[in-house]
């Protein structure tokens, strides 16, 4: 097979990325929310910045470019940080996994209103179907050992976050097509998600230290350590630079099928880690939820427009 080692690292960001979700729910049952989040993300731009430096791309945004980044980060990492955090307290990771699979249609939606985008049959197809296999979910998830309503409240922050992250998304579609007067360039999703990290620390920060001095300072024990070391380093800075590579090697589209791995690994780690449950509804919500996304997302074939 043609570029074999990218295909085989993208299966495992997949894999990484769902075992994120019983890690997440691991973190959140030690560690206060916005605590985890900030250390995760000290870990995060750490590693990062390390990264910009050893392979020589360091560039700094221009003034303009700043505030932009500024956006992105208080919506792709602090507030879908402090969003993932509160759902993981509440709700099962298979469930959560599911959930999230609506960043693409909150995406395409946004879309419709802040880009001009047109809107389709698909789209709202694509939601109307979504829409049930998230209503599948709620009404009979096979992990019933967490109570109805703490589970409806988990999955609601996940939703947040989705969307938290949807409108991160579309911040930097503009953002990488635009040429502000005091820059040569458009910044890189790489510096984007650098730059942003940094922002969203800056935003947590003070957060943290609120949180820290309602609810005490809440110090991880041996899994949470290693939940968030996990979080930190493979989940989403190993994981975005293997996807990056992936998306310049085979095309955005065939790289972005692999994210449809995500959510088995999510369920399936959530079994074997957390012995959380598994029935016929979770195949049932996948199979909707995917199928929504997938019909949304094929009215881009129409347009030309990448996936």
């Amino acid at each position: 097979m043609n570029n074999f080692s990218v295909h085989a690292k993208l299966v495992l960001v997949a894999a990484i990325w769902g075992l994120g979700w019983p890690a997440g729910r691991v973190v959140a049952s030690e560690v206060e929310p916005i605590t985890a989040a900030w250390i995760r993300y000290v870990m995060v731009v750490v590693l990062f910045l390390a990264f910009l430096k050893w392979s020589d791309q360091w560039t700094l945004p221009s003034k303009h470019q700043w505030k932009q980044v500024g956006w992105i980060g208080l919506y792709s990492t602090f507030f879908y940080q402090v969003l993932f955090m509160h759902g993981m307290g509440y709700t099962a990771a298979g469930d959560a996994s599911l959930m999230i699979t609506f960043n693409p249609l909150f995406t395409a939606f946004l879309a419709v209103l802040f880009l001009d985008e047109r809107m389709s049959w698909r789209l709202l197809t694509g939601l109307a179907l979504a829409f049930a296999g998230v209503a599948v979910l709620f009404v009979a998830s096979p992990n019933t050992d967490i109570p109805t309503l703490d589970r409806w409240i988990g999955n609601a922050f996940i939703a947040g976050s989705a969307l938290a992250w949807a409108a991160s998304t579309i911040i930097m579609k503009r953002v990488m097509t635009e040429v502000p007067e005091d820059a040569r360039e458009p910044l890189s999703p790489l510096h984007l998600t650098v730059w942003s990290s940094v922002v969203g620390l800056a935003i947590l920060t003070p957060w943290a230290g609120v949180e820290s001095l309602h609810a005490g300072w809440s110090t991880p024990g041996f899994y949470a350590w290693i939940g968030i070391v996990f979080l930190a380093v493979f989940s989403t800075v190993l994981s975005y630079v293997w996807f990056a590579n992936g998306i310049r090697t085979i095309g955005a589209g065939p790289a972005a099928f692999y994210v449809y791995l995500v959510p088995p690994f999510g369920i399936l780690g959530g079994w074997l880690l957390l012995d959380e449950q598994l029935g016929p509804s979770l195949l049932v919500a996948f199979s909707l939820i995917v199928g929504g996304v997938i019909l949304a997302q094929s009215k881009q074939k129409d347009t030309g427009q990448a996936s």
